[in-house]
């Protein structure tokens, strides 16, 4: 069976909430949220107010993990400062989930590059997941999206040097390209089968920057707006976008955005997720 993907070209607070409805996929017990609190600087990530009907419809706990590059939020005390000036903790419960260590640790036997995935221990606190993703470009994943904040976004930060460097975190920088980017599909599949299928991923495909809100000096948006995208399969939901953008062949910032998909092979992440099951990318696009 192909996996069910429902989109919508209005981009509203309201629409995500309604799309959720729609999927008929209710998150039980304890809700994390995980999305992108936005590095300072960056003009581009999606703010508290957008996200605010989803996050209350669920009860659901912001969750977030340090970086592993210098910025505003690679150590705790720096990242509850900008989780302040974004508005997140003003606005809802919010949990910096490798805040404190140790790090929880994930076993992947499947892995095919990485074995284990070190995520921040406060996972263990939560039920059911919702991912709520701002899709765009990305500098080195070539596109950020389900699949990346499942990997890198709920990793702690030495679970992402772990994952950057292919399980050797001295090559941080300097692993084999698509080692990285299969070892972001081996540690979503551990999250995924940690929820045993509870979970939820949006992406919205808004303020389509070839760069993350990772970039505190980000370029801006080069393609329009596209549209909301929810489903139960993080996979289904990236490839999704990614055709979106393909189709959009009428705007013209179009070839740049997929320059930086292409140039950083960015599909692999998905072909490698395929291949170990954590979803599937032969999906049916429900356009409500």
């Amino acid at each position: 069976m192909k996996s069910k993907v429902y989109f919508s070209r209005d981009i509203t607070p309201e629409t995500v909430a309604k799309l959720y409805d729609l999927l008929g996929k209710k998150l039980e017990g304890k809700v994390a949220v995980k999305l992108h609190s936005g590095e300072v600087g960056n003009q581009n990530f999606l703010k508290p107010d957008f996200w605010k009907p989803i996050i209350n419809k669920v009860g659901g706990v912001v969750c977030e993990c340090n970086t592993a590059y210098d910025g505003g939020r690679d150590t705790t005390a720096k990242h509850w400062k900008t989780l302040k000036k974004h508005g997140w903790s003003e606005y809802f419960d919010v949990d910096l989930l490798d805040g404190e260590g140790p790090d929880m640790v994930l076993d992947i036997p499947e892995g095919k590059v990485i074995k284990k995935n070190y995520v921040g221990k406060n996972l263990k606190n939560y039920d059911s997941l919702l991912v709520l993703s701002h899709f765009k470009g990305h500098p080195m994943g070539g596109y950020g999206g389900a699949l990346k904040q499942l990997s890198i976004g709920i990793a702690s930060s030495y679970g992402k040097k772990y994952i950057h460097g292919a399980g050797n975190i001295n090559d941080f920088w300097t692993s084999d390209h698509d080692s990285f980017l299969a070892s972001m599909a081996d540690a979503s599949l551990s999250v995924v089968k940690y929820f045993k299928g509870n979970a939820v991923y949006i992406n919205v495909m808004k303020n389509l920057s070839v760069d993350c809100d990772c970039c505190a000096v980000a370029e801006d948006p080069c393609m329009k707006d596209i549209g909301i995208l929810i489903s139960t399969d993080p996979v289904a939901i990236d490839k999704a976008c990614l055709d979106l953008v393909y189709s959009a062949k009428d705007d013209p910032g179009q070839k740049h955005f997929l320059e930086r998909v292409e140039s950083r092979n960015g599909v692999h992440t998905i072909d490698c997720a395929v291949a170990l099951g954590v979803g599937s990318e032969e999906y049916e696009l429900i356009e409500v």
